[in-house]
């Protein structure tokens, strides 16, 4: 199959940078804040309790799960009001600042880096993602030519207006944009029902769970392990930007 690549958008987490060790910090650094700002909401919700409350909250608040934003501090007001603080409001934007300061310190695959500036360099690369990394505060912002967030375009990923969204302003057709992602549902099928090419980072980490392509019916165009390999072929792509590929075809280094 033939096909032209003149613009990527990208995945962030678990794509450019695995999110679990984060997620696990944020939980530590709020307890400690907590113990120290909100002793009450502490002992109420240590760490178990308050991520029962989050994902309570997360899936019952479905008007708010493009802006996770909006539902962390939903989730702090809500565990404040019930822990019976005076200000709950100014409680939670203080807390939420803690949060997005940890959100924000990432530790990037092995690969990413190197990867994202060799990617930047041959094609305009987007960031487009569900949640709430700020690429100018983890200071990575200057290998993308925009970041494009579900908050901010109201609606998030698999909704194919994201992705058309990031393909107009890329000034690109949807099947000259390719989609680079690790979630199967959020980035490979998202993208590829909404008419892009799509490129499936099936990293170690997620082999056990995903030991291979799941579905029959739509297949990414191209399957990598990382983001070094994915650098290599567009690379080695020809000037007029059509890469010949086998759909789909499982590259590594």
């Amino acid at each position: 199959m033939n096909f032209r690549i003149r613009a990527i958008t990208l995945d962030l987490d678990d794509t450019l940078w695995p999110f679990a060790p984060i997620g696990a910090r944020i939980e530590r650094v709020l307890e400690d804040w907590l113990r120290a700002h909100s002793p009450r909401t502490a002992e109420r919700f240590p760490i178990p309790v308050m991520r029962e409350l989050r994902d309570r909250i997360f899936a019952e608040r479905t008007d708010l799960a493009h802006d996770m934003s909006e539902l962390r501090r939903l989730t702090l007001r809500t565990a404040f009001e019930a822990s019976g603080e005076a200000d709950p409001h100014v409680l939670a934007e203080t807390a939420y600042a803690v949060f997005f300061a940890e959100r924000n310190r990432v530790e990037c695959y092995p690969d990413a880096i190197d990867a994202l500036a060799r990617l930047s360099a041959s094609l305009p690369v987007a960031a487009l993602s569900n949640g709430n990394a700020d690429l100018v505060a983890i200071g990575l912002d200057h290998h993308f030519a925009f970041q494009l967030g579900a908050r901010e375009h109201g609606a998030a990923k698999p909704e194919a207006s994201i992705f058309l969204a990031a393909c107009d302003r890329l000034g690109c057709a949807p099947d000259e944009v390719l989609h680079v992602g690790d979630h199967i549902e959020m980035d490979v099928l998202g993208a590829a029902r909404a008419g892009l090419r799509t490129a499936w980072v099936h990293r170690d980490d997620a082999r056990e769970r995903h030991p291979a392509w799941p579905h029959d019916d739509i297949a990414p165009d191209l399957i990598v392990p990382d983001l070094a390999a994915l650098a290599d072929l567009i690379e080695r792509m020809p000037a007029d930007g059509v890469r010949h590929a086998t759909h789909p075809q499982e590259h590594h280094p």
